[in-house]
């Protein structure tokens, strides 16, 4: 893992149905994510926020929402990650709307082919995000990015980081899902997605989950993190736009970022959604930031390490 951390700021809701998650990458700020960082000996460089363009609050046009507007968005996030990835840096993207998962990912993938690196991607998240024009009940593309990074969905998305499609379905690996549409699930289950949703979870617990999410991986794999905040149980974390009962508490989600530091592969992070519009004294960006920290490996437990 690097010790040199890129905090990269994309305040933008364009990809949501609700306002707010621009101000995410302030919230995580204020829960004062650099020193919580800077505490377990990392070089944190926050590179401040990148700009693009307003937020039109318009209607979908053919099954988008805004799709110019986010394709702007997620090409200066690829960029931004991608820089980092390139001076040996780990990026964290701090959002912003989940729909920034097309930019940075395929940034990531990117990397990873001109590294020769294997990439397994980890997306923590109430939803499975595998909408498409076609299946969307509202035409937003925070609903879409996997869909998106798999190949299906508009050019102008799918082709930001010069590969089509910017991953292979098979090296990402859905946790805590528990809300599909249901043409998406069906859509899912033809791609043969892995997930590992609340069911599972609730009959196997987490260390299986991740066991078998992290199953494979070794000193060659990029560990990629997206972590939408709707990923928790909105009675722990109610600042997020598309809140759904039902999630991991806290010490499942403890569980669950303490085995992706075990592997010491982490590579680069989204952290989604957060919306501090709809959260009670930043309660929700203070827990993200002390879980993001047990994912730079601030343990719980007496351990030896």
């Amino acid at each position: 893992m690097s010790t040199k951390i890129s905090l990269i700021g994309a305040p933008t809701d364009i990809g949501a149905g609700m306002r707010g998650a621009s101000m995410g990458p302030e919230a995580l700020r204020v829960a004062n994510i650099v020193s919580v960082l800077q505490s377990h000996g990392l070089e944190v460089i926050d590179t401040g926020n990148l700009s693009g363009p307003a937020n039109p609050w318009l209607p979908p046009i053919n099954g988008y929402r805004h799709l110019n507007e986010v394709v702007a968005w997620n090409v200066s996030v690829h960029t931004a990650v991608h820089a980092a990835l390139e001076q040996g840096h780990l990026p964290i993207l701090l959002g912003g709307d989940h729909c920034l998962g097309i930019g940075s990912i395929s940034a990531v993938a990117r990397h990873c082919r001109n590294v020769g690196k294997k990439l397994r991607i980890l997306w923590l998240d109430a939803h499975a995000d595998f909408n498409t024009s076609v299946l969307t009940p509202s035409g937003n593309i925070h609903g879409m990015p996997v869909a998106c990074l798999c190949g299906h969905g508009p050019q102008a998305l799918i082709e930001i980081g010069g590969h089509v499609p910017a991953i292979d379905a098979k090296s990402i690996r859905q946790i805590g899902i528990r809300s599909v549409d249901a043409g998406e699930k069906k859509f899912v289950h033809e791609m043969d997605l892995e997930v590992f949703d609340m069911r599972y979870i609730d009959e196997m617990g987490m260390r299986v989950a991740m066991e078998n999410a992290l199953m494979g991986i070794d000193e060659q794999t990029h560990l990629h993190v997206s972590f939408d905040v709707d990923f928790l149980d909105p009675d722990i974390a109610p600042g997020v736009g598309t809140t759904v009962r039902g999630g991991p508490g806290y010490r499942e989600a403890q569980l669950c970022m303490e085995m992706i530091a075990d592997t010491g592969l982490l590579a680069s992070l989204d952290v989604m959604e957060l919306n501090p519009a709809l959260d009670e004294r930043n309660r929700t960006a203070e827990l993200a930031v002390d879980l993001i920290e047990s994912l730079f490996g601030k343990s719980t437990l007496m351990r030896k390490q």
